[in-house]
């Protein structure tokens, strides 16, 4: 890695901290006690805890203390950045789970921020999860990774610089991001409102109005509107492969619910042996679910076959148009299911569907809707579009934040600051110093064995070596 900028230093993290240590205190003391999922994904998600007593959490679990930084290793909290710094833990100390590294800095060199800023780069990140060793869904990244993982040091006053600049931008990026997640559940409660106000006769109230219609709605029968069958298959066992591989599209249950309202694709298909034990449904078809998830509706835009999961519906085009028909099973999707016995496999029958009310209008009328609902939901989905792309602009905010700060283009340098390589050369020089002025206890201890037994000077030599030391 190029160091980007003057008065940074590269510095293997392992220099920069103590790991893993452990706390001490009365078994009776009041301490933050901090399970995995009470830590965030966020740099500035703050690091909730339960209260507990030490004689608790003392054993079995990792220790760590207010200003700690404390980094899962485990797949996936690892690679879901599950990052924080406890503070104002009950007594100042916590424990927690047993797959925390945790990092307390040198407060004289690293600014824990700053550590929990490198560790959500996308570098770290990647790289840590290319090391990851042990079992699938058990992989853990190993400690020489992170001891030895080089970060770009900056002085320690552009540190403090870098992490409340951070903390401002990203608390910015928080609020949009929020924005933008009320966006979503709002575009569907105006699908929801504009299906409900075609159903009901809203929607086309002022048409009615200009072509001097009354509103001849009628209460009908589902099955008065088309042909509802099952697309049952005679034949058992149904995962028999003879069933599939030919050219006839088959459509899954799963694949209703995420169709979006029309089927447009399909990952099997049906065998000509298939196709004599069930059905080829034609294009237009309302698919509805009645297992699992009831009452799921797509209409098909070519023929296909589908299980015994799914209904189909072709509608009566003297009567009915198919999209209103599905729309209006939509609506209702909640009643239907309360149909369904209290089962692990939920499902309704075909008698049921084939008794379901609403009201419906005159062909006409259907048609209108029909072309009413598509201009609004085009609208709708225009919105989606440029929603997906601020969600995609907005979740690229806080990695390119981070990599800026570290390439040392978010605050600007100030030449007064020590730079970081000069600072730890004189941290070293000063433990050098301490370390060469003291006198090692060993060293004392056997000076006074060389004097008489139980003698004063003994205890002379032995003063002498506590006051050097």
């Amino acid at each position: 890695m190029t160091l980007p900028v003057a008065g940074w230093s590269l510095q293997k993290i392992g220099d920069l901290i103590n790991l893993n240590l452990k706390n001490s205190c009365e078994d009776q003391t009041t301490v933050g006690f901090v399970p995995m999922p009470l830590l965030g994904t966020s740099y500035r998600s703050s690091v909730a805890f339960e209260e507990r007593r030490w004689s608790d959490v003392k054993k079995g679990y990792t220790h760590f203390a207010d200003g700690d930084v404390l980094l899962a290793k485990i797949t996936p909290c690892f690679e879901n950045g599950k990052i924080g710094i406890p503070r104002g833990l009950p007594n100042g100390i916590g424990a927690g789970s047993t797959e925390y590294f945790v990092c307390r800095p040198k407060p004289e060199v690293l600014e824990p921020r700053y550590l929990a800023g490198w560790f959500m780069t996308e570098s770290f990140l990647r790289n840590g999860a290319v090391e990851m060793t042990g079992s699938v869904g058990h992989k853990r990244v190993p400690k020489e990774y992170l001891l030895s993982n080089e970060i770009p040091l900056a002085p320690l006053p552009e540190q403090k610089r870098i992490v409340d600049k951070l903390d401002l931008l990203l608390a910015r990026v928080d609020a949009c991001r929020d924005r933008v997640g009320r966006v979503g559940p709002l575009l569907k409660r105006f699908r929801h409102s504009v299906l409900a106000a075609a159903t009901s006769g809203g929607l086309t109230e002022d048409w009615r109005t200009k072509m001097s219609m009354s509103e001849n709605w009628k209460l009908v029968r589902l099955a008065e509107l088309g042909e509802l069958g099952r697309g049952k298959s005679k034949h058992r066992p149904r995962n028999d492969p003879c069933l599939y591989g030919g050219p006839y599209p088959f459509i899954q249950t799963g694949a209703i619910a995420q169709s979006k309202g029309r089927i447009t694709q399909h990952s099997q298909t049906y065998s000509e042996f298939g196709l004599t034990q069930s059905k080829l449904w034609p294009t237009g078809t309302v698919c509805i679910t009645i297992a699992a998830n009831i009452a799921d509706t797509a209409i098909l835009t070519y023929p296909a076959c589908f299980p015994d999961s799914v209904v189909g519906f072709v509608a009566d085009p003297a009567k009915s148009c198919p999209e209103f028909v599905k729309w209006s099973i939509d609506v209702i999707s909640d009643h239907l299911e309360s149909f369904a016995p209290a089962t692990a496999q939920k499902n309704i029958n075909l008698a049921i569907l084939n008794d379901v009310e609403f009201r419906c209008p005159p062909i006409e009328e259907q048609a209108e809707i029909v072309r009413r609902v598509d201009v609004l939901f085009a609208f709708a989905d225009r919105l989606e579009a440029r929603l997906s792309q601020a969600q995609t602009a907005v979740g690229r905010l806080t990695p390119a934040l981070l990599a800026k700060a570290f390439r040392g283009e978010l605050v600007p340098q100030d030449p007064n600051d020590e730079p970081a390589a000069e600072l730890l050369k004189r941290l070293q020089a000063a433990r050098a110093d301490v370390a060469k002025g003291s006198t090692p206890m060993r060293r004392v201890r056997a000076k006074a064995t060389t004097v008489a037994k139980g003698g004063s000077q003994a205890d002379e030599v032995l003063e002498e070596g506590a006051m050097e030391g």
